[in-house]
Formats: structure tokens, C-alpha cells, sequence
């Protein structure tokens, strides 16, 4: 009978092992439970984390590739086009919060460098082109000359007028040619190619004038109250720029409308002052010119427009070198006024008119009766930017047919006879020297009223003429109508 409790107590004591085993392994499964969710919450976190990062890594690699095809496409072909025209826009970033980051300055150092590169060819590949067309236009130069040279020879070999005015015709195409060769060497830094002696100002703008077509519009008025005469080196580059500002007023205004030329001087110089009537110049246009005469030396052809426009550009050459001065703006009358200011020291000088008289187709100056000795003590200083005045009364006219197109003496008083020397003037502070000036016996006058004005006949005047050029007789009596033109245009002295 005892066998029985014993073995019900065995069981109920398996049973509660078991139990209590069950219940150690069911709470070991719930911690391994919550474990497992932690760690898969975590991983989840991660994994949503790690989504979201490499998201905004791929958006920002899109951006960075966006910027470098912006940069190909849009910003290097914008560089290149702004340097050759400064006015002309380079674009920016495209997504703007790049800015001062890191990819950023990479894009500008890379800017930087292809504008430099670009910038060095294009000086080096102008450079060239400048060498080549410095020897090619001084080739051609020489000879133009050469012929220039042999279409005077046969002006002085032939007597028929007929050939004289084809000779001619043939000279002044030459001229035209020899100008625009003359002024693209200038621009490439070749020297002006033609020597000459001191020369009176007044000749220098008819001789630069008789260069041109439409030759016959400009009214040179002459307001110098000395011999003015500008020195031997200088004359040939002050007279290339001369005209091709004439050739810019000229081209720039209609055929039948003046261009107007006033001579001054002042106290430390005199001025060409050049005013046309024609379409004016744009405040860029003014700019453009301006930094074209301040004859900077990095100047490129390509800088100079297509087609080239070489003019100002070959005054600012001669300005840097000679050392005048060029100044253009808009002109009282509409359309630009040019004035060219010649520097008295050291590029003027004053001549003797008895010993070297001035030529017959300079304008003459606007001097009282008394000449320039009762001048003297006037004041030096006059308005380079004021128009001409009107001939005051008893002065010689300007304005005069071509055939009388001479100086006309003013007759002396009697107590002063044409051949006594004027006495020694002091020179007057800033004013130019002063020489003794003498008249030869040859060329004295006789006596008359000092109101009357000893007029050579069309027919003296027309021999003097020829005498400088024979053959021509027939083309100076054509002159009534079409001024004849200068012989400084043509000298090679």
C-alpha cells in the first residue's frame, strides 16, 4: 500500500521540475525575443539611414555633374566669346549652393587656366600675324615709293597735258594705296617709312588733305600767328594721323557737306582741330576710339573690327612714339571734332619765311595788317575747342580760287621799307622762339596803299606752278574747279 504515494509523489516532482524547467526556458525565449527585436529595429534603422545617405550622395553627384556639362557648354564658351569682346557676359553656377564650396573653386581654377591659355595663344598667334604683316607692308611700301618715284620722273619727262593729268590720276591712286599700306604698318609697329625736313604746319594739313578722296571738302583756316613749322622727324607721323582723321571725317559725312580744319597755337603748342558735319560717334563708339588713342601696347588686330578699322589705331601708335596728343569728341556742328595737340617743345619750331617761304598751296594765316610783328604782345593762349573766328578786317582771306592759292604780302608803310629786318621781339613766356626775320631784295615790293593787296594773275601763279611740276599746265587751269592738290603729299625728302 506505500508504493502507491511514492510514486505520485515521484511524478508530482518530475512535474514541478518540468515546470519550473519550462518556465526558465520560456523566459530565456522572451529576453532572445526582445533581443531580436532590438537588433532588427536597429538594423532597420541603419538600413533606412544608409537609404537616405546614399540618396542625397547620388542627387548631389547628379548636381556636380550638372555643373561641369554647365561649365563645358555654357560658361568656357562664354569666357572665350568675352575675351575677345569684354562686354559680353560669363554665366555663373548653376545650382547656386555650390558656391564657395570646394567644387566651386575647382570650376573657377579651371576658368582661370583656360582663360590664360586662351590668352596666351591669342597674343602669341597676333604676334605672328603682326610680323607677318609688318615685313609684307613694309615690302610693298618700298615699293610704292619706288613708284611713286617714277611717276614723278616721267611728270617732269613729259610735256603733253594729256599725259601730265593721267600721270597724275595714276600718282594719286598710288597715294591712296601707299596710305593704307602706310597705316597698317603703323598698327604692327613698323616705322612710318618716309623722311622729311622741318615743315610748316599749315603745309603739313594740305599735304596730309591732298592724300584723300574728297579732298576738295576740306576748308583749312589757318589761325597760327607764327611761321609755325614742325621738326623733320615728326612730320611724317603727325601727318599719317592728320589724315586718317581727315579720312574718318570724310567717310563719316555726306559728300556734299564741309570738313572743317582750324590751325591755332597756343602757349606751349599749336592744334589741328578737325570738325565734321557727318553721323557722329555713339558714347561706346567715343570709348572704343579713346582706349584705341591711348596707344596701349597689348593692342591685337583682332581688336580692330571686321572689316579692321586702323585709323585710331595708328594714331595711338604714333602718339606713344612721338609723344603728341589726340583727343576726340562730339563736334558743335554735329559730328565729331579730332584735335591734334603738337607740343611746342620739342616738336615745333619756328622758320624763317624770307629764307624759306612758305608754298603757294598753304592757306595763309589770319594776321592783321600790321603782320605778326604787331602781334607779338598779344596773348599767346587761344581755345583749342573753339570754332574758327571770323577773319578779322583788313586780314587776307582764306578763302581764294585755287589759281591765287599763294601768299599774299601785306604792303609795308613807307617808314618801314619791305627790306629792312624787323627788329629782335623778347619772346614772350611759353611762346615759341622767334627768328630775325628778312626779306630778300628779290622778292621786296613796291609801295602801295597798306589796304590794297598785290594779287598775282591766274596766269603767274599757274607758271609758278608749273615750274614745280611741268607738264602740268592744263591740269592746274582745271584747278578753278577742283583744288589742285599739294606736292607735300608726293615729297620724299
Amino acid at each position: 500500500m506505500t508504493s502507491i504515494p511514492q510514486a505520485l509523489l515521484w511524478c508530482l516532482s518530475a512535474g514541478t521540475v518540468a515546470a519550473i524547467v519550462l518556465a526558465a526556458l520560456l523566459v530565456r525565449v522572451r529576453k532572445e525575443r526582445a533581443g531580436l527585436r532590438a537588433r532588427l529595429t536597429a538594423a532597420e534603422e541603419h538600413s533606412s539611414a544608409t537609404l537616405h545617405g546614399n540618396t542625397e550622395l547620388s542627387a548631389r553627384l547628379r548636381a556636380t555633374e550638372a555643373e561641369v556639362r554647365h561649365l563645358a557648354e555654357a560658361r568656357l564658351p562664354d569666357l572665350t566669346l568675352a575675351l575677345a569682346h569684354p562686354h559680353v557676359p560669363v554665366r555663373g553656377l548653376l545650382d547656386k549652393r555650390f558656391g564657395g564650396s570646394e567644387t566651386d573653386e575647382a570650376l573657377d581654377a579651371v576658368m582661370a587656366q583656360v582663360s590664360e591659355a586662351i590668352t596666351k595663344e591669342r597674343t602669341r598667334v597676333d604676334a605672328a600675324a603682326q610680323s607677318t604683316l609688318r615685313g609684307a607692308t613694309t615690302t610693298i611700301q618700298a615699293l610704292l615709293y619706288q613708284v611713286q618715284t617714277s611717276l614723278q620722273a616721267m611728270q617732269h619727262k613729259y610735256d603733253d597735258p594729256q599725259i601730265a593729268q593721267d600721270l597724275l590720276d595714276a600718282d594719286f591712286l598710288n597715294e591712296q594705296a601707299l596710305r593704307r599700306v602706310q597705316a597698317t604698318g603703323v598698327v604692327c609697329g613698323a616705322w612710318p617709312g618716309l623722311t622729311r625736313e622741318d615743315s610748316y604746319l599749315a603745309e603739313l594739313v594740305v599735304g596730309a588733305t591732298s592724300r584723300l578722296r574728297g579732298y576738295e571738302r576740306v576748308q583749312v583756316s589757318n589761325q597760327l600767328r607764327d611761321p609755325v613749322a614742325v621738326v623733320a622727324r615728326a612730320v611724317e607721323p603727325i601727318a599719317i594721323t592728320v589724315t586718317e582723321l581727315l579720312a574718318n571725317a570724310l567717310h563719316h559725312s555726306h559728300r556734299e557737306l564741309p570738313v572743317t580744319v582750324t590751325l591755332q597755337q597756343g602757349n606751349r603748342g599749336a592744334s589741328v582741330i578737325i570738325d565734321d558735319y557727318g553721323v557722329g560717334m555713339h558714347d561706346d563708339e567715343l570709348k572704343h576710339a579713346m582706349e584705341l588713342l591711348a596707344s596701349n601696347d597689348g593692342l591685337l588686330l583682332t581688336q580692330l573690327g571686321d572689316p579692321p578699322r586702323s585709323g585710331f589705331a595708328a594714331a595711338g601708335q604714333l602718339v606713344r612714339q612721338y609723344g603728341f596728343g589726340v583727343h576726340v569728341e562730339p563736334s558743335p556742328y554735329g559730328g565729331v571734332r579730332a584735335v591734334v595737340y603738337i607740343p611746342g617743345d620739342p616738336l615745333l619750331t619756328v622758320l624763317d619765311e624770307g629764307a624759306r617761304p612758305i608754298s603757294v598751296m598753304a592757306p595763309m594765316p589770319h594776321r592783321a595788317p600790321g603782320g605778326p610783328r604787331d602781334r607779338a604782345a598779344m596773348p599767346s593762349a587761344m581755345p583749342t575747342g573753339a570754332s574758327a573766328p571770323a577773319t578779322p578786317a583788313g586780314a587776307v582771306p582764306t578763302a581764294r580760287p585755287a589759281a591765287e592759292a599763294h601768299p599774299v604780302p601785306v604792303q609795308p608803310t613807307p617808314a618801314r621799307p619791305a627790306a629792312e629786318p624787323a627788329p629782335q621781339q623778347p619772346p614772350v613766356e611759353g611762346e615759341l622762339p622767334r627768328r630775325r626775320r628778312r626779306r630778300p631784295q628779290s622778292e621786296q615790293q613796291p609801295e602801295s596803299h597798306p589796304d590794297t593787296l598785290n594779287l598775282r594773275s591766274p596766269e603767274e601763279t599757274g607758271s609758278r606752278w608749273a615750274a614745280l611740276q611741268r607738264g602740268t599746265e592744263s591740269g592746274r587751269a582745271a584747278a578753278h574747279s577742283e583744288p589742285p592738290r599739294s606736292p607735300e603729299g608726293n615729297a620724299q625728302s
